[in-house]
């Protein structure tokens, strides 16, 4: 067997490693303290902006054109179109149970986990090579359809749609009963290409901006992202943090953030010892309306801090909420890493065993038929250490990005007393946060 028998895709991040080296009370004051302390040098040291938006150092002309390259860009749309076909029919074809199929492991550890590290690390790629845009451009040449669609997409949406889709896919990789049965996930992407080609065929091609969760989701993180595009088009190598910096206000990005936030807490809170206690895991219900509340509970606390800084500097509080919406894209990130980190380094192996076998029927195309996984490739002490530095500096790196953009959008003398319920926020969901992690 190419994984031990004993494993299932639970889709649960955190499943990775659970014997960390740690005393939880130390990191979780530890980590609480430094958030705190990094606001306060912030308000002392960093007194003007320093994140600007269209700063950065041009690349090499030559590197610049490389990555622009139209080729290169049909090569990625082909490259993906032909593994989501492949994820596909496996799926359907392939080996009935979810310890030999290809399928759920390419969809929930390969897919969903290695989109983020792909977009900080290489920008936006899904919204690139996305194989729904190119079913789209198939489906508007065969009907002879503009591209850019029959009605106008409203702006009001903005990432509304996103946020949902999101929602329901962390429902379905977080409590769903039967989420890895190879035939669902077959279904399952099958209906999610169709009905968003069908609502870009009739809204246009910009729908999968804020449309579709996956290349939202690979959008908003390569903000964060060392390599950028300056508004003249120009790719730059820049300060990462740069990047959220230069939208703000965009419909829907809060509620983007909170799901990616909410949805991350709720997996770490599954794996405490109270949720094991207490609750039955495969309780349908508990588990829906624990995701709820998670997702609930964040953005809550955002809001009302949103709203108390509002209140301190006289700004108007149905805006500020979506002015500092941007900055909770690091807290996503760190959290993400926290919880998946081991997960995609030691079951994502799962995939690259499966795949030189994808239909069972004795192939070894990848020469790792048979293979295990090596579970010494990410141990306690590193996982550790990835998790908890993630959730402390994802949580600094936001307060840096709020602070700098409070500095560019409100009086400096306001500054301070309007950061201080964010400042409140971040120490409070650092040391929850820490909480979830390290009470497993």
């Amino acid at each position: 067997m190419p994984v031990p028998p004993e494993t299932t895709v639970l889709a649960h991040g955190l499943g990775g490693r659970t014997d960390l080296p740690l005393d939880a009370v130390a990191a979780i004051v530890g980590g609480g303290v430094a958030v705190a302390v990094s606001f306060f040098a912030l308000t002392v040291a960093w007194k003007r902006p320093r994140l600007h938006p269209e700063g950065g150092r041009p690349l090499p002309a030559r590197l610049a054109r490389l990555l622009d390259a139209p080729a290169l860009t049909w090569a990625g749309r082909v490259l993906a179109l032909a593994a989501t076909a492949l994820v596909v029919v496996v799926a359907f074809a392939g080996p009935p149970t979810d310890k030999t199929n290809l399928a759920p492991w390419a969809l929930f550890v390969t897919f969903w986990v290695g989109l983020v590290p792909a977009s900080v690390l290489l920008g936006p790629v899904w919204r690139r090579v996305n194989p729904l845009r190119t079913l789209h451009a198939g489906l508007c040449r065969l009907t002879r359809t503009d591209p850019r669609g029959r009605r106008p997409l409203p702006d009001r949406l903005g990432y509304r749609p996103a946020a949902v889709w999101l929602t329901a896919f962390v429902w379905l990789e977080l409590v769903a009963p039967h989420r890895s049965d190879p035939r669902l996930v077959g279904t399952l992407i099958v209906a999610y290409a169709a009905v968003n080609v069908a609502l870009a065929w009739w809204f246009g091609r910009d729908w999968f901006t804020g449309g579709d969760g996956f290349e939202a989701y690979s959008n908003l993180l390569a903000r964060l992202c060392p390599i950028g595009r300056r508004t003249d088009g120009v790719l730059v190598l820049r300060t990462p943090l740069t990047g959220l910096m230069r939208r703000t206000g965009e419909p829907g990005l809060v509620a983007a953030a909170c799901v990616l936030i909410g949805s991350t807490g709720f997996d770490g809170i599954t794996r405490t010892t109270y949720w094991r206690d207490n609750v039955d895991p495969s309780s349908l219900v508990a588990g829906t309306l624990g995701l709820a509340a998670a997702i609930g509970a964040v953005t809550v606390l955002y809001l009302a801090a949103m709203r108390a800084s509002a209140a301190l500097t006289g700004d108007d509080p149905a805006v500020v909420p979506g002015r500092f919406a941007a900055t909770l894209l690091p807290i996503a990130l760190g959290y993400t890493l926290a919880h998946y980190f081991s997960f995609f380094v030691l079951e994502g192996q799962t995939t690259f065993i499966l795949a030189s076998d994808p239909f069972g029927t004795g192939l070894n195309l990848l020469g790792s038929t048979g293979n295990r996984v090596d579970y010494d490739l990410a141990g306690p002490t590193l996982t550790a250490q990835v998790q908890v530095n993630a959730i402390v500096l994802g949580h600094i790196a936001g307060t840096i990005a709020a602070h700098d953009l409070a500095l560019r959008t409100q009086p400096a003398e306001r500054t301070l007393r309007g950061q201080l319920p964010i400042a409140a926020v971040m120490v409070a969901l650092t040391c929850a946060g820490l909480f979830a992690l390290l009470s497993g």
